[in-house]
């Protein structure tokens, strides 16, 4: 199996939607995903992430599924300490100098039980994704057991998720077995960039999953379309025309 892990496109967060450089990326990912197999497209239920899937369905005349729990959740906001206690930065925007000496942070199976992550309540956040995660790959033949999967039925089938930077992290933390804070923190997927994953089953009926390729945006570069910088912040301090928070 294959999944094909792509955020939406240059994001109008006001509006759920996408700023007009976003739909030309869209149409460039489209434009790369024709030639591509793809057997199923699922899509978060949020308007930037089905507008960003619109011309690749189009263009494959496909139909797309909406999955509630692929939704972002940058509604659940923390109280960054950096920011007196107001309750505003999502998840993964906060200053390495804070989270770093939180080591919780990078313990995946508690991570959610630091007390920031208690107040949006995180925890029950992961769960809903990591169980619509699993029933999504049992319903294609992959059923967890633990820390890997079980193939009741082993396939080459490529299904695609379009869907959000957050979301994603979450998404390989529980593929991965890694906390999601380091993942948010330290990866950084540009608009319609195309994460590649993988199963691998050098045993008969145990499967795990394995990232080929991050954030991919060839299908920008070869149209001349510099990748939004949405994700990044400033390379450096000096920089005041690239965002510091």
């Amino acid at each position: 199996m294959r999944i094909l892990l792509i955020r939406h496109g240059d994001p109008d967060y006001e509006n759920d939607s996408l700023t007009e450089k976003g739909r030309r990326e869209a149409h460039m990912l489209a434009s790369r995903l024709i030639n591509e197999r793809i057997d199923y497209i699922y899509t978060s239920t949020m308007g930037r992430a089905m507008e960003t899937a619109k011309p690749t369905l189009e263009a494959k005349g496909m139909k797309a599924e909406p999955l509630d729990w692929l939704r972002e959740f940058s509604a659940r906001r923390i109280r960054r300490p950096d920011r007196n206690g107001e309750l505003a930065a999502v998840c993964w925007d906060w200053l390495p100098e804070d989270w770093t000496v939180r080591p919780v942070l990078y313990d995946k199976d508690n991570w959610f039980k630091d007390d920031i992550m208690a107040e949006p309540d995180m925890g029950s956040y992961e769960k809903m994704v990591h169980e619509g995660l699993d029933t999504l790959l049992a319903r294609h033949g992959y059923e967890r057991e633990g820390m890997y999967y079980h193939t009741d039925k082993a396939n080459d089938d490529t299904i695609a998720l379009f869907c959000h930077f957050g979301l994603g992290c979450v998404i390989l933390s529980h593929l991965l077995g890694i906390a999601p804070l380091p993942l948010m923190q330290g990866f950084a997927a540009a608009p319609t960039s195309v994460t590649t994953i993988y199963t691998e089953e050098r045993r008969e009926g145990i499967a795990s999953f394995r990232v080929a390729c991050y954030g991919d945006t060839t299908h920008l570069y070869v149209n001349n379309e510099t990748p939004s910088f949405s994700a990044r912040f400033c390379e450096m301090y000096s920089n005041k025309e690239e965002r510091h928070d």
